[in-house]
């Protein structure tokens, strides 16, 4: 992956904290785009090729869990919220309205940059199709191409984020095997799962929100109560 080609919109309403990490970032070869309110930055993705999005939670016109809700109506490029340790319930809101990772004020320029790469591998593994016959996994009415990247339900498209596909893989070709949530995270993080609790079961949560009839009574996810979740082989 050539990341010169990738280009990062950061969002937040302190110049300083936008500038900073414009420094970092494009310390690594990265294109850096510069947004100051969650307005402007719905905005700007309307007319920039952008891969990744950083956006901040308290900003001004529109805040970022709202930028983010709308942004997911059109996009599944991966964003990641910036938030301060006070703003706890907001990252887990921001996760579960279609929010990929979250990073704390204030943050280690390290971890920083490996979340936006390790996001940005899935990102791209995602929207490019092998070169091989298709791979289709299938239980019930739940179909997925792993080729196109396409997921199905009783004949009809599901949009999932790049991270929620990844989860969904790792238990739809695993059928009947239980994961912990520390075996997924580490799986689709590919880090020490450290404080995963509530990071897996949002993105579970939001899964099953968009593949089940009934996301309380689900079919194909299911909690196995102690143990972790599983994909049904029906």
């Amino acid at each position: 992956m050539n990341k010169k080609k990738n280009t990062i919109l950061v969002c937040d309403d302190d110049r300083e904290i936008v500038d900073a990490i414009e420094i970092y970032l494009s310390q690594e070869g990265y294109r850096i785009l510069k947004a100051y309110d969650g307005l402007q930055a719905v905005e700007m993705l309307e007319h920039e090729d952008v891969q990744l999005l950083l956006i901040d939670i308290m900003m001004p016109k529109l805040d970022g869990l709202r930028a983010t809700l709308k942004i997911r109506e059109k996009s599944s490029i991966p964003i990641i919220i910036l938030s301060a340790k006070s703003e706890d319930a907001d990252k887990i809101l921001g996760l579960n309205i279609g929010a990929d990772d979250y990073v704390t004020k204030p943050f280690n320029p390290l971890e920083l940059v490996a979340r936006v790469k390790s996001q940005l591998r899935r990102y791209t593994k995602l929207g490019n199709a092998a070169d091989e016959s298709q791979k289709i996994y299938q239980t019930g009415g739940l179909i997925m191409n792993d080729d196109l990247k396409e997921v199905t339900v009783d004949g009809e498209p599901v949009k999932l984020t790049p991270i929620e596909y990844n989860i969904l893989l790792l238990l739809v070709k695993n059928q009947g095997k239980v994961f912990s949530i520390n075996q997924i995270y580490e799986s689709i993080w590919n880090e020490d799962a450290i404080g995963a609790d509530n990071t897996v079961a949002v993105h579970i949560r939001h899964i099953r929100e968009k593949i089940e009839i009934n996301a309380k009574e689900p079919r194909y996810l299911k909690v196995v109560w102690g143990i972790g979740y599983k994909v049904e082989k029906l």
